[in-house]
């Protein structure tokens, strides 16, 4: 199957999405994993996909959140899209006006294929979250994330574990959830300081504590509310709000993020 140093034209929409990335990601030639039926999903009678249907409930009755979505990418580029004034602390601040000031994108981590967070939870491609604790088998129960931008994914304990008191820093963190009512409650800690919350250059530091709540609507509407706690970086903490969509019939795909990057000298 060949491959070329391209846009990503798999499918229209994650062409559309990814340009606010800024990477160039190769290309299969042919499609793969598109317009494989999913099992389970409610159908209307034209055979697509009724995303407005109840949401999948677990054999406890909780939301079952698995399935592969897609975010609306709107925090991406400003975490601050909805216009509420961020709580910077003025060290913070100073770095983001700096950024705003023609450090530009070439400078942002992400730009060296270095995943980071929140950011896999609001870029522009597929992720896919697989409920361990609603799949038979066994094992310890988690909620693990698959994510198509960067090939990487997540650990999200559930099996009532603490958080670790002084963790080694990672890109990812460390993360654990549980339930209150039906949102899946997500605090991550120990996300290294390297890495932007966003394209636009806001920053923070490795004492952010990340929150994350997840709602599933209806069946294929996902609500996610980032809440990011940083004292040594912001003055309170602040508020995201994020949405995404279910997108039935495909698999995740893929993407290796420095083969044939092309773009990181044209970045500005």
């Amino acid at each position: 199957m060949k491959t070329t140093g391209t846009w990503n034209i798999l499918s229209e929409s994650r062409l559309v999405r990814s340009r606010v990335l800024l990477l160039f990601v190769p290309v299969l030639a042919s499609a793969q994993w598109f317009k494989i039926p999913t099992p389970g999903i409610p159908r209307k009678a034209d055979g697509k996909a009724d995303l407005s249907a109840p949401a999948p409930r677990r054999e406890d009755g909780k939301p079952d959140l698995s399935g592969i979505w897609m975010a609306d990418g709107r925090p991406l580029q400003d975490m601050a899209w909805d216009k509420k004034p961020v709580p910077f602390l003025p060290q913070t601040e100073a770095a983001f006006k700096l950024h705003q000031q023609g450090i530009g994108a070439k400078d942002d981590p992400a730009a060296r294929c270095i995943p980071s967070m929140p950011k896999l939870n609001v870029i522009p491609y597929p992720f896919k979250i697989v409920d361990i604790a609603a799949t038979p088998g066994g094992g310890i129960p988690m909620m693990l994330l698959l994510y198509e931008g960067f090939t990487t994914y997540r650990q999200v304990f559930t099996d009532g574990r603490a958080l670790p008191k002084d963790p080694q820093p990672a890109f990812l963190g460390y993360s654990v959830g549980h339930w209150e009512g039906d949102e899946m409650v997500v605090d991550t800690v120990g996300i290294n300081d390297t890495t932007w919350l966003d394209n636009a250059g806001r920053t923070h530091s490795d004492q952010m504590h990340l929150t994350e709540r997840f709602r599933r609507k209806d069946f294929g509407h996902l609500e996610m509310e980032l809440t990011i706690d940083d004292p040594k970086a912001y003055s309170k903490p602040w508020k995201v709000m994020e949405t995404a969509v279910l997108l039935p019939d495909t698999e995740l795909l893929e993407y290796v993020c420095d083969e044939n990057n092309r773009a990181l000298e044209h970045l500005k």
